[in-house]
């Protein structure tokens, strides 16, 4: 039923449209609605937006239920995290304590830690309790106006540990308010204890897995971590283009640590390249060159105590730029994405357009969504709605302003 919403006045409203989809931007760049600003809504999208006593007498006329707001308030697109492990188990706060106290990768996997503490937790929970996990951490992303969460598995690491993960991840997409994209990371590691080269691994998953993925629609995203301590560009690549051939889109956990996999990313079209701390100006060249989207992560640099990726570089090259948390039980436990954003903005020296734009239209087109992250006629009513009258408070308080309310599909959450 296509029931109307007028919501407002807004001080601000920013729709995110009009902006490229490459490259630096401006401020002034940026399409802000001033003065007395309402949304107009049509059931789960957008109608119009304009000015509110326009659209207040236009919604006599139509039926629309009126909204109408006491304060000020800055309206902006439902936030979009592009890439997040929030189907896990356990926490690391161990591995966090001994990483700060100088301990390396291979000492803390050594005392029991390490990304097999988190393999080996998430196997021991059960597909519900998996569930409740994510149900939580959706929650709370939404609470502070992310409506849309990218969700990857890759700590099940056998085709049955994997499905539970995928599972418990469309379940809970199923009955929760926001909206969860499922992306297989099956290929995260070598997994311990299994009797085969990494080679051989990679194609039991292509070939045992991969058919269930489509006849289940678990996940239309593929994902592959190309480091050194992982897979190579050499051992990815076979995979990817078998999973290209069967339809999957691809994305690649690529340069966190050390080069190779942003160029195998390029090479194999995919739709983005995420981590990139380690990137230097030769990658940053590819990427620019390419439709790979650029993916920075600075909930990892956060956590993990390493460089940034390099955005300022990636965006004045003409990159597109993602920015999303990473949450994780390991690298990149906060999970605040408007924190990590606003820092990411303060060491790369960001405009408020590119970090906006990061976590909104442009972390849209990283998962080929284009019914959101703008305010556009017949885009989704996702809104994240602050409590103040000017839209750069949101950045410069740095994650401490939240917003005051969160509309999803049309519903006030």
């Amino acid at each position: 039923m296509n029931t109307y919403k007028l919501i407002g006045p807004f001080k601000q409203v920013l729709p995110m449209t009009g902006l490229p989809l490459n490259g630096a931007l401006k401020d002034e760049q940026l399409n802000v609605l001033e003065g007395k600003v309402g949304i107009l809504l049509q059931g789960e999208t957008i109608a119009k937006t304009g000015d509110f006593d326009t659209l207040l007498n236009e919604s006599k006329i139509i039926g629309a239920e009126v909204v109408e707001l006491d304060g000020d308030f800055v309206a902006l697109p439902g936030f979009i995290d592009s890439h997040t492990h929030i189907c896990s188990s356990g926490s690391r706060a161990r591995d966090y304590a001994f990483r700060n106290s100088g301990k390396t990768y291979l000492e803390m996997a050594e005392l029991g830690g390490g990304i097999w503490y988190t393999v080996t937790q998430t196997r021991n929970a059960s597909q519900k309790e998996l569930e409740a996990g994510i149900a939580e951490r959706a929650s709370r992303h939404l609470s502070e106006g992310v409506t849309t969460i990218e969700t990857k598995s890759g700590y099940g690491l056998t085709v049955d540990e994997e499905l539970k993960m995928l599972r418990a991840i469309q379940a809970v997409n199923e009955k929760h308010a926001a909206d969860l994209v499922s992306t297989c990371l099956a290929a995260h590691m070598h997994p311990k204890g299994f009797e085969g080269s990494k080679a051989e691994y990679l194609e039991q998953i292509g070939s045992k897995l991969f058919p269930i993925l489509k006849e289940e629609n678990l996940a239309s995203r593929i994902d592959i971590f190309v480091e050194s301590g992982a897979f190579s560009p050499q051992e990815a690549k076979p995979y990817l283009e078998k999973a290209k051939a069967m339809g999957f889109s691809i994305t690649i956990h690529a340069d966190q640590f050390s080069t190779g996999g942003s160029q195998l990313a390029v090479e194999v079209g995919a739709v983005s390249a995420d981590h990139l701390e380690a990137s230097t100006d030769k990658e940053v060249e590819i990427l620019a060159k390419s439709n790979t989207i650029a993916t920075a992560l600075p909930g990892a640099t956060l956590g993990l105590g390493c460089a940034y990726t390099p955005a300022r570089k990636l965006l004045n090259a003409g990159a597109c730029l993602a920015i999303a948390s990473d949450w994780n039980p390991g690298s990149a436990p906060m999970g605040d994405l408007l924190m990590q954003a606003a820092v990411l903005g303060s060491a790369e020296k960001l405009s408020n357009a590119e970090v906006l734009a990061g976590i909104t239209v442009r972390a849209a087109a990283a998962l080929e969504l284009t019914d959101r992250g703008t305010l556009a006629e017949g885009a989704l009513a996702d809104l994240a709605i602050f409590p103040c009258n000017n839209y750069q408070e949101i950045l410069y308080q740095q994650g401490k302003l939240k917003p005051a309310m969160v509309y999803k599909k049309g519903q006030k959450i």
